[in-house]
């Protein structure tokens, strides 16, 4: 990392991971963090800013460089990854964001406090145009448990302020941990009033399920199409489309509150892919790994992710695991790299279908095998338990879920029903279920292993209902489905040494900006006890 981190101000440890800023103060951190310039920066809460006290370095000057925000990522005890993109054109035509085609050099910032009066980190690091001018600092030697405020700058030019937390240290005793997940935005279905409310929450981590952005030509109905108006195939094309979406200031918002650990599914490349094979018909499998490449360069340039997630060529390395403290392992999953092509239901039975791919299955056993966590959480993106959509004897199972992979999925479940307290998080089928994980689903009165919560869409699908017509038919053949909904929003989580409360949070409409959140459900999960409850 570069840079020399100065001593950590004081920071006494909690028993409560998310016992942050008031709901207040982190709103008007948020309310703030996509508008505040340079020059309010310099006298931040009326201190003069140590940043902006420094000289500029030497150089062409670079006007408003940060229009696509600034964001944090996977935790652990001692930092985070902070991001930010260069961006001054953030939809000129060659998609680099009308930067100059140099090397740019970029000072970030750390601190305990909001006006940066005393620092806990700081240094500089260089970005450049095969970089798209993105920037990922992975940050050390933090304390755990604390929260910072953290910002960069470019010349005179200084970033919105973004807050993030650490992580306890691996098996700690930890008493709460909150998280939110979601999962499909797409820009031209919504405006993004589900994140700005997500914004506003008290949280300590956002778990991104996938479809953070739409591959599609689609124009909407709303004034939100897509740019540019084609299916995105190239680098240029997939660097403007992340940027478009990261203009949104209520994305911005819910960015800048929190760390977000973020994976992706299809549509950040192309609908229903699978490793090398395109969904499309025809398209030679050298072809598709070529817009692969693409897409998977574009994508990390614009995610909080590691070094570690740098991809190469057509290859990213996603699967990893967090830990916060003693309560909460979280094994986020690849579920599109590795996996097999999709099949015919009558396929669907052969045992030698993956859907995770040798390695990342090992990793997984071992990964399970050694926590020690209260509760493991799988966080991946399709749906996760069996799900008939016929009623009677008829079948008819979704081929690009774990349905398509039936050996491997219940191989995985029968794993996850050794270790403590197994949670799948789920995004995908932008609908909210709550699902009981059988040991046999196709026998009722089996025993309840895990539990799956399903997340619905932040916008995709549009305005969304409370149910659409064949669900009654889903609950009817999966007894294990205990809830469906299909508003949009997110899923915020409680989580406990004794209990998990999961409580749907919804909009009702997305067409129109400025939809109020509300509470659709809430679900508790009691430690030892697999299956959700419904709660009044």
């Amino acid at each position: 990392m570069p840079g020399t981190p100065a001593s950590p101000a004081a920071s006494g440890p909690s028993a409560s991971f998310a016992s942050g800023p008031d709901t207040t103060r982190r709103q008007a951190l948020v309310g703030g963090a996509v508008t505040l310039g340079a020059a309010a920066l310099g006298t931040t809460l009326g201190t003069p800013s140590a940043l902006a006290a420094t000289p500029a370095p030497r150089g062409p000057v670079i006007s408003e460089p940060f229009t696509l925000g600034v964001a944090s990522g996977d935790p652990r005890h001692d930092g985070v990854v902070l991001w930010t993109r260069l961006a001054p054109d953030p939809l000129a035509e060659d998609g680099l964001g009308g930067m100059p085609d140099r090397t740019v050099e970029v000072e970030w910032q750390v601190s305990h406090r909001e006006d940066f009066a005393t620092l806990a980190a700081s240094g500089t690091t260089e970005t450049g145009p095969d970089q798209a001018h993105s920037v990922h600092v992975e940050l050390e030697h933090l304390r755990p448990r604390a929260d910072y405020f953290y910002r960069f700058r470019v010349g005179n030019e200084i970033s919105p302020v973004g807050r993030t937390r650490t992580a306890p240290v691996p098996g700690t005793r930890l008493d709460r941990f909150a998280f939110a997940f979601a999962s499909c935005q797409r820009y031209t279905h919504g405006h993004y009033t589900a994140q700005a409310r997500l914004a506003e929450e008290d949280l300590d981590l956002v778990a991104f399920l996938g479809d953070y952005i739409y591959e599609t030509a689609d124009q909407g109905s709303i004034g939100r199409g897509h740019f540019p108006a084609v299916e995105v195939r190239s680098l240029t094309e997939y660097r403007l489309r992340h940027a478009q979406y990261k203009t949104d200031h209520d994305l911005q918002a819910a960015h800048a509150a929190f760390p977000w650990a973020v994976v992706f599914d299809d549509h950040e490349l192309e609908n229903n892919w699978a490793d090398d094979t395109s969904y499309e018909e025809d398209v030679p499998p050298e072809e598709f790994l070529l817009r692969r490449e693409h897409a998977l360069k574009a994508y990390y340039e614009h995610m909080p992710l590691r070094a570690a997630q740098r991809p190469a060529g057509p290859d990213l390395h996603l699967y990893r695991r967090l830990t916060f403290g003693n309560l909460v392992d979280m094994h986020l999953l690849d579920t599109r790299q590795y996996r097999d092509a999709q099949v015919e239901d009558s396929e669907r039975d052969d045992p030698e279908r993956t859907l995770l791919g040798a390695d990342q299955r090992r990793w997984l056993s071992q990964s399970l095998a050694d926590s020690s966590a209260t509760w493991n959480v799988l966080a991946q993106q399709v749906f996760f338990s069996q799900r008939d959509f016929a009623g009677g004897d008829a079948t008819n199972f979704s081929d690009d879920a774990w349905d398509n992979y039936k050996v491997e999925r219940d191989s995985v479940r029968d794993e996850i029903a050794g270790v403590s307290n197994p949670v799948v998080i789920t995004g995908d089928v932008h609908a909210n279920y709550v699902v009981d994980v059988k040991a046999d689903f196709d026998d009722a009165y089996s025993e309840t292993v895990a539990t799956e919560l399903v997340g619905t869409s932040f916008t995709s699908g549009r305005d969304g209902v409370e149910q659409n017509p064949g669900d009654a038919v889903q609950l009817a053949e999966n007894p294990h489905i205990k809830f469906i909904n299909r508003n949009r929003g997110y899923v915020r989580n409680t989580v406990t040494p004794t209990e998990w409360t999961a409580d749907y949070r919804v909009v009702d409409y997305v067409s129109e900006p400025g939809a109020p959140i509300r509470d659709r459900a809430r679900f508790v999960i009691g430690s030892g006890q697999p299956g959700a409850r419904p709660q009044a």
